[in-house]
């Protein structure tokens, strides 16, 4: 109940400000369990993983299910200011591939809600259509259908189904002992956005490597089914920063982390650009999407060669408070908390 006594978390003058974006799921979570009908199961569908996680899976008769759903809304995640409508379609799209990419599965098929209002042009809706189309061709799942509606505010709702042949990658497996993996560089998006809100999107060639990983995030399809098949049990994906995401996963597990900042793996480019603040962005960045995982330290050892560079241990799952997330320079200091981390109520 993050942190609050059931008297002050019943309070009849809570607002969602005060528990925050993840108090506010685990609230949400609590009442959902609460009347679930435990024999709910119909047709051999059996349910596995519910809210709390990247996705909900449940157990078919030939695979294991996968859904999620995602939102972007004008002003909030994105702004016409900083990237085109086809940029926009993309992401939109790439935050719920990264979903299922976290459960270690592939995506199927999609549907998209849109909320426009009346005087909004149509060519923008076919741009940003194209993008999402870009995607869906480029990890070959289908867009299917969907929902439109008139709203004051222009919104991007994503429900994508997917599948596994393997048991599904969650966030409560991780264990004392477990090393801590990423499958890629971290910060570049929130380094490409910091440029394009300083009006430097033109540069230079660092410039625009940073921006297009703000722009067009490619989600790890391949990496998380290649860490479902050699066994791997715990993992999510990095969107709202490193240490928040961390911290996620180690709250469900209900263990502690450290972090060694120096083996977190980022571009040239971040530390080019960004020589004074390039490790913060990195830690607490967001939209990188790529995986952060937690294994044995041989299943570790067996599991890094079969992933693309850069992919690196980083850190290591502990006992202690669940949550925390310290993070320690070469010497084994530990540095003073960056902040950071997205919340939609903080």
């Amino acid at each position: 109940m993050s942190g609050f006594a059931p008297s002050v978390y019943n309070s009849p003058t809570m607002k969602v400000a005060d528990l925050g974006e993840f108090g506010v799921i685990d609230r949400l979570a609590n009442l959902i369990r609460s009347r679930r009908k435990k024999d709910a199961d119909a047709f051999g569908f059996r349910l596995l993983v519910d809210a709390g996680d990247d996705a909900a899976a449940w157990l078919g008769p030939n695979a294991t299910h996968l859904f999620t759903t995602d939102t972007m809304v004008d002003g909030v995640h994105f702004t016409t200011a900083h990237s085109g409508w086809r940029d926009v379609g993309w992401k939109a799209m790439a935050a719920n591939v990264s979903d299922v990419a976290a459960m270690g599965g592939l995506p199927l098929y999609a549907l998209v809600t849109l909320g426009l209002p009346k005087d909004f042009g149509t060519r923008a809706i076919d741009s940003l259509y194209a993008g999402m189309l870009d995607l869906a061709e480029e990890c070959r799942f289908s867009l299917i259908g969907g929902d439109l509606v008139r709203s004051p505010v222009i919104f991007i709702t994503v429900a994508l189904v997917g599948a596994t042949g393997e048991t599904p990658l969650r966030r409560d497996e991780a264990v004392p002992g477990d090393h801590v993996a990423v499958t890629g560089c971290l910060g570049s998006p929130a380094a490409g956005l910091e440029l394009l809100r300083r009006g430097a999107e033109a540069a230079g060639p660092d410039a625009a490597t940073l921006v297009q990983a703000h722009r067009r995030p490619s989600p790890h399809l391949s990496q998380g089914r290649a860490l479902a098949g050699a066994g791997i049990k715990a993992a999510m994906d990095v969107s709202d920063g490193l240490t928040d995401d961390l911290s996620k996963l180690c709250r469900a597990s209900g263990v502690s982390a450290r972090v060694d900042a120096h083996r977190v793996p980022v571009d040239p480019a971040l530390k080019r650009a960004f020589p004074h603040s390039w490790r913060d962005l990195a830690l607490t960045g967001g939209e990188d999407y790529v995986l952060l995982f937690t294994a044995h330290p041989k299943v570790m050892e067996g599991v890094l060669p079969q992933l693309p560079h850069p992919a690196a241990v980083i850190g290591e799952i502990r006992d202690g408070e669940p949550g925390r997330v310290s993070v320690c320079d070469a010497e084994g200091n530990e540095l003073p908390s960056a902040g950071g981390g997205w919340d939609h109520y903080r």
